[in-house]
């Protein structure tokens, strides 16, 4: 039983570490695409007179007006692709966490078994729901029975011991849940600062453009603007959707953290009340 953490560690560690590499290589790829969509999707000829994307685009095709805003469109193409790649694989792996069936009905099964004295019954069903929050509970429930049959400790001694068994599965398990967030978290920012950036150096070449021409050309001036809007456009759609899917997947993880406390706080209250 000494042994037993360990391998649970390797295993952390080992996820961890293809967590950091699948982020690596997510951010540059979905970039890459971002190009590709501009370059071939949104400067297609056909968007643009004369079926020549150096003209000006046809009236009323937002992907010419998009490609024209230049690269920085890209850049953010790049990064909405990637929060929508990060948030995909962020819902997958809390819902993993969560287990098998509904968190809410494993919970209320684990608290009716443990205020019945089935802990045996509690750890099988630990092993059907699996998950990150059953092993958890799993781990509580093993020190509680390993507390159970150590006779050289007191009720407050066996208590502290499984209380701290809980706290120590949770730090192993809660980490993998929380990963990649801060990319996402960090998305909410520079979507907008990026976006603001397209439109400040669009607005820049616009009015360049117009001093350069030696006449107002108001068609001229409007089409330049619209251009540098769509960088601000686009980048409050990044931020837009980050903040969204932040907000989801941290109260998704922190329902499971509760639901965590909940069960732990039911396994010492049974331990207490059975031991007095």
């Amino acid at each position: 039983m000494a042994n037993a953490p360990k391998p649970a560690t390797v295993k952390k560690e080992s996820s961890s570490s293809a967590s950091n590499v699948f982020a690596t290589l997510v951010i540059p790829i979905c970039i890459v695409i971002g190009f590709v969509i501009w370059k071939y999707v949104l400067g297609d000829p056909s968007n643009f007179i004369d079926n020549n994307n150096e003209n000006l685009p046809l009236p009323n095709n937002y992907p010419g007006t998009a490609y024209k805003g230049g690269p920085i469109v890209a850049v953010l193409i790049g990064l909405l692709l990637t929060t929508i790649v990060f948030s995909i694989e962020r819902l997958i792996v809390i819902g993993k966490a969560s287990g098998k069936s509904s968190l809410d009905s494993f919970i209320i099964k684990v608290k009716g078994l443990l205020n019945a004295g089935n802990i045996e019954a509690a750890k099988a069903e630990c092993d059907k729901q699996q998950g990150s929050v059953a092993n958890v509970i799993k781990s509580g429930l093993k020190k509680y029975s390993e507390v159970e049959a150590d006779t050289n400790m007191d009720v407050e001694q066996s208590i502290v011991a499984i209380q701290k068994e809980v706290e120590e599965a949770t730090a192993l398990e809660m980490p993998m849940l929380e990963q990649n967030l801060t990319i996402i978290a960090t998305l909410v920012s520079i979507g907008t600062l990026i976006g603001l950036l397209g439109t400040v150096t669009g607005m820049i070449r616009a009015f360049a453009g117009l001093a350069n021409s030696g006449a107002p050309d108001q068609s001229a001036l409007a089409v330049g603007i619209s251009e540098a809007l769509i960088n601000t456009m686009t980048g409050i759609s990044v931020s837009t959707l980050a903040i969204i899917m932040y907000n989801i997947l941290t109260s998704k993880i922190d329902k499971l953290t509760y639901a965590i406390d909940e069960a732990g706080f039911s396994i010492v209250q049974t331990y207490a009340s059975s031991h007095k």
